[in-house]
This record gives structure tokens, sequence and C-alpha cells, in this order.
């Protein structure tokens, strides 16, 4: 199978064709108007002339789709959001933090934050619930749950922004 490939074509006056094949043989097309409306065609692999589906979005349609499919917030650390507004991230210790070999219970995370160190995961071992005197290490990854502000002033106080 080729390699997947996204070419373009300008449409002089009109906007620009995005043509790609998919990894399943499915030939996609979007053509990104001037005036920032969006059309997606799906054609036949056999039969490029045979349209299978068209879908015309506004811009405004278009930017949600865009932003559902690379949102902006997306965060590798970040492991599970819930509706109820809770974050669990996991934020690893640099080898220049301040933390290595100080205990846990001394960044007073949840004391200052209202984020909880549910668990740490050190080389291939998860150690769960940390007591207050859990020394921490380089290269340790702290799973932190809390509401965004919470889990944000804990990477804070861990030295990441």
């Amino acid at each position: 199978m080729a390699a997947q490939r996204m070419s373009s074509t300008p449409l002089p006056g009109i906007g620009v064709r995005y043509d790609l094949t998919t990894k399943d043989e499915r030939d996609v097309s979007v053509v990104a108007l001037r005036d920032g409306s969006r059309t997606i065609n799906v054609y036949s692999h056999e039969d490029p002339d045979n349209c299978e589906a068209a879908l015309r979005l506004t811009g405004d349609e278009a930017g949600l789709i865009i932003n559902a499919l690379a949102p902006d917030h997306q965060n590798p650390s970040i492991l599970h959001t819930t509706s109820l507004g809770l974050v669990a991230e996991r934020i690893e210790l640099e080898s220049e933090s301040a933390w290595n070999g100080r205990v846990l219970g001394e960044a007073r995370i949840r004391t200052e934050t209202g984020a909880s160190v549910v668990a740490v995961l050190r080389r291939n071992e998860a150690i769960p619930s940390p007591t207050p005197d859990f020394r921490l290490a380089t290269g340790d990854a702290l799973i932190v749950i809390g509401t965004r502000e919470g889990v944000d002033a804990a990477a804070a106080i861990l030295g990441q922004d």
C-alpha cells in the first residue's frame, strides 16, 4: 500500500482543492472556498468520477470540525477529562526539578491546589496513592486529578508551566 499523501490543487478565483487517499483506499477531497466555506467529497477509489458523499459546510461549521479533528486543548499529558470538569493528567518530574529527592508532602499539592496525586509511575512500576513521605525521583510521572486550574497549579508547583 502506498504512503498516504495529501495533494493540493489551486482553483484560481475559487480556492484550493485538497485530495487524500486514506489508508482504507477512500478518496477524499476538501475544497476550501475563498468565502471560508468548505465542501467535502468522498469518491469511489475504483471509480474516481463516482462521488459517494458530499457535504457543504459554512466557515463556522468547518471551524468546528477542524477544532474537533485537531483540538487546541489536546495535550498528550491529559489522560482523561470527565463531564464533571475534572482532569487526570500525567506530570513528568524533570531531571532539573527542585523536587528530586524530596518527599511528596513538602510540595503541599493538595493543600495548595485542591488537586490530588493519585499515583506515581516510576520506570515500569505504578505506585498508587503515594503517601506524603514518598520520596520523588528524576523521571517520576505523577498522575494528578483535579480541576483544570488545580492540575495546572500542581504542574506549576512541580516546575512545569
